[in-house]
């Protein structure tokens, strides 16, 4: 940043632009639940992806039986290997009460492998496609998967 911004910056008292907040934690390895094994997935420019779930996320998840809670995190890590060694990035969907309820309250972001944030909000790509889901009985709440 040159000089002269950060003398306005000062004189003026404006923020500057914050990174946004990965959805996707630091230690994701280690606390979300892979609820849906390696595979080739259909969406996501053809990645192989794992999904991962939180605490509060995996029980709606699994059974299948009720809807995602507020604050629940879903994530799919991307690999460009069929081996899901090779990660290439992450998109995850988190279920946040008020943030968009035409699309269930659900926020999406697009992230690389190294968790910096490429797309944040209520990306119309994933929202177009996942609000079709709904509840059907070959998806649950919109996460168009079947275990």
């Amino acid at each position: 940043m040159t000089l002269a911004c950060l003398a306005t910056l000062a004189l003026t008292g404006c923020p500057l632009d914050e990174p946004l907040t990965p959805l996707v934690p630091t230690d994701w390895a280690s606390t979300l639940v892979e609820v849906r094994d390696c595979r080739r997935s259909g969406d996501h420019d053809l990645q192989h992806v794992r999904v991962l779930a939180d605490a509060i996320a995996r029980p709606a998840y699994e059974a299948r039986d009720r809807a995602f809670p507020a604050l629940a995190l879903l994530v799919k890590a991307e690999y460009a290997d069929d081996a899901c060694t090779d990660l290439v990035g992450f998109t995850a969907m988190h279920r946040e009460p008020g943030f968009a309820p035409a699309t269930g309250d659900w926020r999406w972001q697009k992230l690389d492998a190294h968790r910096e944030v490429i797309e944040d909000g209520d990306l119309p790509r994933c929202a177009s496609c996942h609000t079709l889901c709904g509840r059907a009985p070959e998806g649950h709440d919109g996460t168009c998967a079947v275990p």
